[in-house]
């Protein structure tokens, strides 16, 4: 393949294909363009958004909280008489060895919980420390769906611990599964055809669940709005890639004798960091391809809203803000950021842009709508009967940091004239509701 033909690729992914819409493409080929741009913009916002340095700091967490995360997992499991089956399980998954370890790590760990020397301090920062990584694993997944507020702590505290809560049965639950299934296999090997079936379906079994570990990942952790259809395929891929890397995990056990022999029972430390760093960046970049599938129109025209002039940007401000009063004075229902792109023809991206920046200056303000199946809609933030285009140009005008250490005198003459010019047309744009546009 020669430059000019790459070149021609480049240009084509950059630029191009971002300003075909789907009017212009037949069904079989929107979809092709789609896959396209999400494989492109997956591996583009990987690396644009550092995926690999929050992953690190992830692997970082869940080396502080592997062991209160476990007790956690034992002292329930302990609770429902669950305890040996979860122990045997996670004897299965490694080194007998470095099972034996981490198990009296964690019975240690639970026995200075319960007998602290400040009653009940142990528990506390027990749950704290689960409290601490369930929130940088929400912040991360926020960082990539570009959700700026965090759940309150209650809502922390009630969703996470919920999940803590389910997860030892769910274990049993699949383990039990996994038996039942095996010996039913076993009853039907005389039928030749079926048994072969079956086993298939019995070693898909591991992989499903971990697909509907993903997906509801994708779904829950970010502190937005995830539709189902748009976690599927990023839950197989990302939960197939890790049964892949968990599978040479378990059976890399094997190969660290050289490990052992340098670092004795705490062998299992650097493999842990590896299986940790892997699995964070796998489980990072589905919530990259999630995101981009949910949000694939914002990205159309990506360089013109990142470079978008001052007037048209005034413009948009003006269409939205202006959507939003006339629909609230005819009570009709208030405008999701979708349905305003989808009316006006304004880039997705770009709407959230300016539905952000209205919100900062105070001209609108976030609603939840009363149908529960739509995202946040918009509603006036200032009475519309004085919400004029003149107040939004100033307030525009005034967003934004002034205090600067410069000689008013010196320039005294020409800031007088920029605000005797800013004042003309502000005056004549003050007499216009923007209900009435």
């Amino acid at each position: 393949m020669n430059k000019a033909t790459l070149k021609k690729w480049e240009h084509f992914l950059t630029d191009e294909i971002w300003k075909i819409t789907d009017n212009e493409l037949s069904p079989v080929k929107q979809h092709i363009y789609s896959y396209i741009k999400i494989i492109y913009l997956s591996v583009y916002q990987f690396i644009k958004d550092r995926v690999s340095i929050r992953a690190s700091a992830l692997t970082y967490s869940s080396l502080l909280s592997i062991i209160p995360i476990l007790a956690i997992l034992f002292a329930i499991a302990r609770g429902f008489g669950l305890d040996m089956l979860i122990e045997d399980q996670f004897r299965n998954s490694m080194d007998e060895q470095q099972a034996e370890l981490i198990i009296t790590w964690i019975n240690s760990y639970l026995q200075h919980a319960r007998s602290g020397v400040f009653l009940g301090i142990g528990l506390i920062m027990l749950l704290w420390t689960i409290l601490i990584l369930a929130d940088n694993i929400e912040r991360s997944f926020n960082a990539i769906w570009q959700v700026k507020h965090s759940r309150s702590v209650f809502r922390k505290i009630t969703d996470y611990f919920s999940m803590i809560l389910l997860l030892p049965l769910l274990i049993v639950i699949s383990s039990g599964l996994s038996i039942f299934m095996m010996t039913y296999i076993k009853e039907l090997e005389e039928f030749i055809l079926l048994a072969p079936i079956i086993k298939f379906f019995i070693q898909l079994v591991p992989y499903a669940l971990t697909w509907g570990m993903f997906i509801c990942l994708f779904i829950f952790i970010p502190n937005t709005k995830v539709r189902l259809k748009y976690t599927v395929i990023p839950g197989i891929i990302a939960g197939s890639a890790f049964q892949f890397f968990q599978y040479i995990y378990i059976n890399g056990q094997i190969w660290i004798s050289t490990y052992n022999a340098i670092y004795g029972s705490f062998a299992a430390i650097p493999m842990f960091l590896l299986w940790a760093q892997i699995s964070w960046t796998i489980c990072l970049f589905g919530a990259e391809m999630c995101y981009i599938s949910q949000n694939l129109d914002s990205f159309s025209f990506g360089k013109e809203t990142a470079n978008i002039s001052r007037r048209y940007h005034d413009f948009f401000c003006t269409i939205i803000l202006s959507a939003i009063c006339k629909q609230f004075a005819q009570g009709k229902d208030p405008y999701t950021a979708t349905e305003i792109s989808q009316t006006y023809k304004i880039p997705i991206r770009l709407t959230k842009n300016i539905l952000y920046e209205l919100q900062d200056i105070g001209l609108i303000y976030e609603a939840s709508h009363d149908d529960k199946d739509k995202d946040t809609c918009y509603l006036p933030g200032i009475d519309i009967n004085q919400l004029t285009l003149g107040m939004l140009l100033e307030r525009l005008e005034k967003k934004g940091a002034e205090d600067f250490k410069i000689n008013e005198n010196q320039f005294k003459e020409t800031w007088e004239n920029v605000i005797t010019a800013r004042e003309k047309y502000i005056y004549q744009a003050n007499k216009m509701l923007l209900k009435d546009l």
